[in-house]
């Protein structure tokens, strides 16, 4: 399903709204069968369905979004195979006030683990992952022509945390690709693109927004088909670090200047 179908089923839903005070429930039931439509035949839209449900009724700061935001970021989730705020880390809808249009918007998101699943979906990765080494482990890597990344983790107390990596090797054996940034240096990316850096999950989850930082440089770099180009291109509709801060934080509402990019944290549900 291409992003215009996704935009005239959400239109086609809204429009048959009886009043303004349309549940987004009801919007959802109106959309089944689009999302039987999107869904991979591993998922079922009843399952799909529990799962959207569930994550209003956790956040209920989405029922408060537009609904054709709030649909589009659901039929994005369905068309990539990706439940939503649930403990997989797959994906995330995501609410935010929108300050040039002046509403609460929804935004997709995928999370650490999405972006992995995609990857191996491609058919093209036989391993990808991201992994945090500590000052006790035995790590070794470098670049140029005959590049090398060894990495051992200690048995016990492994120390602080010093570096994070990302890799990858294709199925053919032929190819790999690996990117590896010090903790200094995500702090500096974090600090420089993060307007949150100082609250939220660089701060309680540092390590697992670190492992998406690094892995999304690498996966630059793979030979992966335009199916998992595509999901990625799906990975936020605002282009600013806002969503990487956001996304593990259920009932945090964020104000984005679509001009500027510049982002505030306006709420969030104790």
């Amino acid at each position: 399903m291409s992003n215009d179908m996704i935009q005239k089923a959400t239109t086609q839903a809204t429009a048959k709204a009886p009043d303004a005070k349309t549940s987004m429930q009801v919007y959802i039931k109106q959309m089944q069968g689009e999302i039987k439509k999107a869904l991979p035949a591993v998922m079922t839209p009843e399952r799909f369905t529990r799962i959207v449900l569930s994550a209003l009724s956790a956040n209920p700061k989405l029922a408060q979004t537009t609904p054709q935001s709030f649909l589009a970021a659901m039929m994005t989730a369905a068309q990539l195979g990706m439940e939503p705020n649930t403990p997989l880390g797959q994906a995330y809808l995501i609410p935010y006030y929108n300050s040039k249009s002046r509403c609460n918007e929804c935004q997709f998101q995928l999370g650490y683990k999405g972006l992995i699943d995609l990857a191996y979906r491609s058919g093209e990765v036989s391993i990808i992952q991201a992994q945090v080494v500590y000052e006790h482990d035995d790590f070794t890597y470098s670049f140029g022509l005959e590049p090398v990344l060894k990495h051992i983790p200690a048995a016990s107390d492994r120390g602080e945390p010093t570096y994070v990596y990302a890799m990858f090797r294709t199925k053919d054996g032929g190819g790999f690709g690996f990117d590896v940034m010090s903790m200094d240096a995500i702090r500096t990316f974090a600090q420089q693109y993060s307007k949150t850096f100082s609250s939220g999950p660089w701060q309680t989850n540092f390590e697992e927004m670190a492992k998406k930082t690094v892995l999304k440089k690498v996966l630059k770099y793979a030979p992966l088909k335009s199916d998992f180009l595509r999901g990625m291109a799906q990975d936020g509709t605002i282009k600013t670090e806002v969503s990487e801060d956001m996304y593990m934080v259920p009932g945090t509402v964020v104000e984005v200047d679509s001009e500027t990019g510049e982002v505030t944290e306006v709420s969030r549900e104790s």
